[in-house]
């Protein structure tokens, strides 16, 4: 399953596989230095939370590759420009400030070290952070999966797979571990507005792997929910607060509304990289806008009148209490509260799953 690669190390340079072009073709973008890589991460090239912070960690061990014939003190300060650089491209998911934290403590443990070498040691450390976050999304997807019935009706939103880490994913890595488990599973995909992640992306993706997918416009899932055709919601997640409030892409509030109402059970699959103990709750989660253009038209087609103007927030923030269950590489945590969160970044238990439970039948409505 999900045999391409999102980003990938090739000839002294990272490649981002483009998601702006999919799904019509699978281009690969160069990058060779920090910049390239802040330019690719705040032009949607790359996205998704964990894969933001791998190709982060390139950006700096690029930096360092770049200038490794160079001075300690020239080398010192290019990295720490490189750093200010992918700090800034883009503000919500955690991830990226967690990756050039670990990169800049890597930095500091080499010391005043000859250039070439602390090159080689920057370089070796994004390759681990690449490594550990495909291996950590099987092991979550693992955990996740044992909530998954056999023949459950899966709703996601915008893309948590393997695009949006260094392979497997988190909402996907779920959805492929419970298929690799033998259990048959059907995926509704929200379209995603206005980037399309959803319709593009987590289509393609689970169409590379044979998984059904039907793709629905964002309004839509709550006629489907009313009518007994979900089971499950998955998601991913950006930035998880201390409290366990969740940000995630634009439009995942509503559903978890939504859920709640139809006594569906709610689950946020993320990486312990994507907590941060230091935002105390979701109101204090930074959230990205973008441009309004990506709302009132694509591809040079304009939609909306002249003149109007458009708001086009990237994210939203879930509260705790709607969530069922956060699930991470170390267990599923049910119900997340401050309690909660504490006790999984600090000693690594969790609650234990529950046993998933069948199906409804589509012919049973709920009202």
């Amino acid at each position: 399953m999900a045999a391409f690669d999102t980003l990938r190390w090739r000839d002294g340079r990272l490649e981002l596989l483009d998601q702006r072009a999919l799904p019509a073709a699978a281009n690969y973008v160069g990058c060779d230095s920090a910049r390239a890589v802040a330019e690719g991460i705040r032009d949607m090239v790359v996205r998704g939370a964990p894969a933001i912070g791998c190709a982060a960690a390139y950006g700096v061990a690029l930096e360092a590759g770049r200038l490794r014939a160079s001075t300690f003190p020239d080398l010192a300060a290019a990295l720490e420009a490189a750093h200010g650089l992918l700090a800034a491209s883009r503000p919500t998911a955690v991830n990226l400030s967690w990756a050039l934290a670990r990169m800049r403590g890597r930095q500091a443990a080499l010391g005043a070290c000859a250039p070439g070498v602390l090159a080689d040691e920057l370089l070796a450390e994004a390759h681990r952070i690449r490594e550990e976050d495909e291996r950590l999304n099987h092991v979550l997807g693992a955990h996740g999966a044992a909530l998954i019935p056999d023949g459950a009706r899966i709703l996601t939103h915008c893309n948590a797979g393997a695009l949006a880490t260094a392979g497997h994913g988190t909402a996907l890595g779920v959805i492929r571990s419970a298929v690799a488990a033998g259990k048959a599973v059907s995926v509704y995909a929200d379209e995603t507005r206005p980037f399309l992640q959803g319709a593009r992306l987590t289509a393609w993706e689970l169409a590379q792997d044979g998984i059904p997918v039907t793709v629905i416009v964002d309004a839509a899932a709550g006629h489907l929910m009313s009518r007994g055709e979900i089971d499950v919601v998955i998601v991913g997640a950006d930035r998880v607060a201390a409290n366990g409030d969740v940000a995630n892409k634009i439009g995942t509030y509503p559903l978890a509304v939504l859920a709640r109402r139809h006594g569906l059970p709610f689950y946020v699959a993320c990486p312990l990289s994507s907590v941060d103990p230091a935002i105390g709750r979701g109101a204090d989660i930074p959230i990205e806008e973008r441009l309004g253009d990506e709302v009132t038209g694509h591809d040079g087609v304009r939609w909306a009148p002249a003149g109007v103007g458009a708001r086009n927030p990237v994210f939203d923030v879930t509260p705790a209490a709607l969530v069922s269950a956060l699930i991470t590489e170390r267990g599923v945590t049910h119900a997340p509260d401050r309690a909660r969160m504490r006790s999984l970044l600090e000693s690594g238990r969790a609650a234990a799953p529950v046993r998933a439970s069948s199906p409804r039948s589509p012919r049973s409505p709920r009202r």
